[in-house]
């Protein structure tokens, strides 16, 4: 299913950054934020504008929407209408760093969170290329120089923390969420949260960005991929602590997107550094199922975060 994502999500590199525009727009009741107040760090050229598109892939019988050339990144809040834990929850969506599953992978899931009185920021990073991708002209993977997705997240949940008391958020009880690519992006930033990869911007840069809990579902860019060797990829590997939050891990075994392999091998890296780490594996599920229920077991996760929510003590058992 990734794959298809990926052939679907059109990519520039070169072009005027002011040319573009923000296509995507949240459902009503709910306003996007810009992350950065000022110039976009480490701006990247894209050549053409931000652009929303309806694919033809079918996920539990519903299209996906995609989201493509993102290169003013931006924050939505999903607030609880009735009961407020105070927790909050940055959700990732996946799409290869080359373009965003803005729905099956974003707005679904606040949503959801939004239901079990969980506030959900759905953060649309920068893409293309902001972080590890698979190039099909090198059948390689790359890996940019600079990881313009990691920084809209370290940004991002200093945010929600800066913005907890406005919010009426528990500022020790911020997590992420991510699926894919940004399952990824959820293990980069918790293992990358003690210096920022930006110059301050403001008081927000100036509160922790290290998240108190890690959802990665169906995570890539972990394993090396090499079939005589099973090792974590270094940049994640080397930045591993006792400090790393408590995360929760799940993958189908027959995900041939990204390998199991990709959960398993941060998993035990969690468990040696006495990180506490819960993972669940299916034999069946594929990728890129999102929050969409079908028969298949696995597609009831969200019942399973829940329960570990309240087991790590972030919500009420």
């Amino acid at each position: 299913m990734k794959l298809r994502f990926f052939a679907l999500c059109i990519i520039f590199m070169f072009g005027d950054l002011r040319a573009q525009t923000n296509v995507w727009q949240p459902s009503s009741g709910h306003t996007q934020v810009l992350i950065w107040p000022g110039a976009v760090p480490d701006a990247q050229p894209i050549a053409a504008p931000e652009s929303e598109t309806t694919t033809t892939d079918m996920v539990a019988g519903k299209p996906v929407v995609e989201v493509d050339n993102v290169s003013h990144p931006m924050m939505t809040v999903y607030s609880p209408k009735g009961m407020n834990t105070g927790v909050a929850v940055v959700v990732f969506p996946g799409g290869g760093y080359k373009c965003l599953a803005i729905d099956l992978e974003g707005t679904e899931v606040c949503d959801w969170l939004m239901s079990i009185g969980i506030t959900a920021v759905l953060l649309k990073y920068r893409v293309p290329f902001s972080g590890p991708y698979w190039d099909e002209q090198c059948n390689c993977h790359i890996n940019p120089k600079v990881l313009t997705a990691l920084e809209d997240a370290q940004r991002t949940v200093g945010m929600v923390r800066f913005h907890a008391t406005e919010w009426h958020l528990d500022p020790h009880k911020i997590g992420v969420l991510g699926f894919s690519a940004g399952g990824h992006l959820v293990a980069a930033l918790s293992t990358h949260w003690k210096q920022r990869l930006y110059p301050a911007v403001d008081k927000a840069d100036k509160e922790s960005c290290r998240p108190d809990f890690a959802v990665a579902l169906y995570p890539g860019h972990l394993w090396m991929e090499d079939e005589k060797l099973f090792e974590l990829n270094p940049d994640i590997a080397t930045h591993i602590t006792r400090q790393t939050p408590p995360t929760f891990l799940l993958q189908a075994e027959d995900d041939h997107v990204d390998n199991v392999n990709q959960s398993l091998v941060y998993y035990i890296a969690l468990k040696n550094a006495g990180v506490p780490v819960e993972m669940h594996l299916y034999a069946q599920g594929g990728h890129a199922f999102g929050l969409r229920e079908t028969k298949l077991p696995i597609t009831r996760w969200p019942q399973l975060v829940e329960k570990w929510l309240g087991t790590i003590g972030i919500i009420s058992e």
